[in-house]
């Protein structure tokens, strides 16, 4: 299923990252747009080069969160930077509203990304010399914001991500929660229209982490933003994601809901990521209609969005079933045996 807004922000084409000596001598005249993507990675392998990221496609729609994941050294970092140009793609495109973010003067990307684009680290990156309001300010300084527009717009995101009371304290005085929310909230000042995000939760506790799953999640319902967002870590992926891009040695392996990849994972590597994963928290009503059942007789209605944890304790009011509607539309109707088979699905795919 696709994001209900179907409108394109960012589209990856043919996107290949190859370290070595001269790894452009392989795209030459192909501008990017290499099909037989198996032969040319045996090429590389073979001349000693690595391919970090192998000829990814993928389009992100606006307002989405889209998340790229794998294990260590799949490419997913990679990929992130390649998309804002902090690493240089060998070949491919990288599409923001429709400009080749990979063809534009140095200059141009410069405003691109003081103006269009957000980044938040693992790290966090925070300046140790100034405090959380300088902190927050120091984007618009660069970009030549004078002094009281840029404290008044830093205080409000400061409002925003719940540091109130700590704007004259350095980082050294915060937690980790807190550093990361300093983080998020100089990301934010600039208000950017798309966000990257590299596994920003990572190095925070386990409870802290979820916190600021829970506040990522706010803000989103509050900003809209167009989002990458990368981890390892799939259950992180299942909370916040739309969509999923799971990455295996630089190659993009499966692209889709979380639901589609707990559903119908691609292969046995997917399947791994998902197996522990628990069904009924996870598949929607909306992914598991009947489109094709008889509606009569059927007078309870449930959101397409509504997980089967929440709907399966219904069918003890409504054996007959429940008529699934999205945006106030009936979709289809979902029974207990259609239950029953996509969760049995589900086992037999993981």
């Amino acid at each position: 299923m696709e994001p209900a807004n179907n409108n394109i922000k960012i589209s990856c084409r043919n996107v290949w990252k190859v370290y070595g000596e001269n790894p452009g001598q392989f795209f030459t005249g192909q501008n990017g747009d290499v099909r037989d993507s198996e032969d040319l990675r045996q090429k590389l392998k073979d001349s000693g080069h690595i391919g970090a990221a192998c000829n990814v496609s993928f389009d992100v729609h606006q307002g989405e969160i889209f998340i790229i994941m794998g294990l260590s050294g799949s490419g997913k970092s990679t990929m992130v930077r390649c998309l804002s140009r902090l690493i240089e793609p060998t070949a491919g495109e990288v599409l923001l509203d429709g400009v080749d973010l990979l063809k534009i003067s140095d200059a141009d990307l410069i405003e691109f990304r003081r103006h269009k684009m957000g980044m938040v680290f693992q790290n966090f990156g925070l300046l140790p010399h100034l405090t959380v309001l300088e902190n927050i300010c120091f984007p618009l300084k660069v970009q030549g914001i004078d002094l009281l527009k840029r404290e008044a717009r830093a205080r409000e995101v400061i409002n925003l991500v719940g540091l109130e009371g700590r704007e004259d304290s350095f980082p050294r005085q915060l937690s980790g929660g807190q550093q990361q929310r300093v983080g998020i909230a100089r990301s934010l000042a600039v208000e950017p229209e798309v966000w990257f995000l590299d596994e920003p939760f990572s190095a925070l506790d386990p409870l802290i982490r979820r916190q600021m799953q829970d506040e990522f999640l706010r803000l989103q319902k509050m900003l809209h933003k167009t989002i990458v967002f990368i981890t390892h870590d799939f259950l992180e992926a299942l909370r916040l994601a739309d969509r999923i891009a799971i990455m295996k040695d630089g190659v993009v392996v499966q692209i889709g809901t979380p639901a589609q990849l707990v559903l119908s994972p691609t292969d046995a590597y997917v399947a791994e990521f998902t197996k522990d994963v628990p069904r009924v928290r996870i598949i929607t009503a909306g992914e598991i209609i009947d489109s094709n059942k008889n509606s009569d007789g059927i007078s309870f209605r449930v959101e397409a969005a509504a997980t089967l944890e929440k709907i399966m304790p219904l069918f003890n009011d409504h054996p007959e079933g429940l008529i699934v509607e999205r945006d106030g539309v009936d979709i289809g109707v979902v029974t207990p045996q259609v239950v029953v088979n996509a969760l049995a699905t589900a086992g037999d795919a993981s």
